[in-house]
């Protein structure tokens, strides 16, 4: 009796698994890698929902990013998933072009309508708490995680999606659209706010210029949230009417602007030209290419990158799980597990033989 009710489970488990989509495939484990830019996420549900344990403490960073990492991974269905964090220090190597980088940042302070939390450096050190069980959590799971010290997680993403997994297809989870200037033909971002997968066709339907060019539109535009200025006056629409040729497939660079903006009698580009300091730092501080990364930094990614798979550790799991009383927000957790994760543990399974 015992082995038909173990054989009963497996197949309620399957059945699962195939409803959601979950059906092991073959292939390798880097052929479709999704990479989810971690701060990013964990402050935007930290800051957004409400959830409480039974007790009443609140537990809407840990539960939002596991909810959101399901949803990912059950939407876009990838053989791998990499969660890149800020490494400490990580904004100190721009701060040195630019000492105002991020320093106008300052933590989001909200009361939880479930949580009222007294004081900003209440909500921080519960953040930061929440943040630490997250990464706890994640080390359960058949994830790669990357966090590398005096590096920002955009550069590292960047760097494997041009380098590591250049010749796979990528994934970026963010809301960040400076990683819109990394979109090709093997690289796409979605946005969970807009709810929108960026791919060539769609960044040029939406803005008008090719992925390729996208960075040029930020130089100009700057990144308020980041503190970086731009260029009064010349926003997307501007920059088309001055350079068509930003629309097309071929890449152009800062000295093409120059030299188009030199041929032409228009006060905009006397600003442009005018402008060369400005757009030349915006340049180092926004192109999301390897120069910044420095070669040990490379090999590190590297070497994370080729480490076998993390295989699901399902007691810590649950162990954590039954401490944070998260029984609430996420039922039928074996039933959770099996369908988001079965897949990238097969994956993970490969990568140790």
């Amino acid at each position: 009796m015992r082995f038909l009710v173990i054989n009963k489970r497996h197949l309620s488990i399957l059945d699962e698994i195939k409803k959601s989509g979950g059906e092991i495939d073959s292939g390798k484990p880097n052929d479709s890698v999704m990479l989810i830019d971690g701060m990013n996420l964990f402050i935007r549900v930290f800051s957004a929902i409400p959830t409480t344990n039974e007790d009443g403490v609140h537990v809407g960073g840990i539960v939002g990013f596991l909810r959101s990492l399901a949803f990912s991974i059950n939407m876009i269905r990838p053989t791998r998933t990499i969660v890149v964090f800020d490494g400490k220090g990580g904004s100190n190597r721009r701060r040195k072009i630019f000492p105002q980088y991020k320093m106008g940042r300052k933590m989001s302070y909200r009361l939880n309508r479930a949580n009222n939390y007294l004081t900003r450096e209440e909500e921080q050190k519960m953040m930061i708490r929440q943040l630490n069980r997250v990464v706890e959590y994640l080390e359960c799971l058949p994830l790669t995680i990357i966090n590398i010290e005096n590096n920002e997680a955009d550069d590292v993403i960047g760097y494997c999606t041009k380098h590591i997994f250049k010749d796979n297809k990528s994934t970026i989870l963010s809301t960040d659209k400076d990683f819109l200037q990394l979109v090709d033909e093997n690289t796409r971002l979605y946005s969970p706010t807009k709810k929108k997968m960026y791919d060539e066709e769609k960044v040029f339907e939406e803005y008008g210029i090719h992925p390729k060019n996208f960075l040029l539109f930020r130089m100009f535009d700057g990144d308020k949230s980041d503190g970086i200025p731009g260029v009064n006056g010349i926003g997307m629409k501007t920059l088309v009417k001055l350079f068509p040729f930003m629309k097309t497939e071929d890449k152009y660079e800062l000295d093409d602007i120059y030299r188009s903006a030199e041929t032409q009698k228009n006060p905009l580009c006397e600003k442009i030209l005018q402008s060369k300091d400005l757009l030349d730092m915006n340049r180092r501080l926004m192109d999301l290419d390897d120069s910044i990364i420095s070669g040990n930094t490379k090999l590190k990614i590297k070497e994370i990158t080729e480490r076998p798979i993390q295989r699901v550790i399902k007691h810590r799991f649950q162990k954590m799980f039954l401490e944070d009383k998260l029984y609430q927000a996420l039922p039928n957790l074996n039933s959770w597990l099996a369908t988001t994760f079965n897949r990238l543990n097969f994956m993970a399974e490969e990568t140790h033989k």
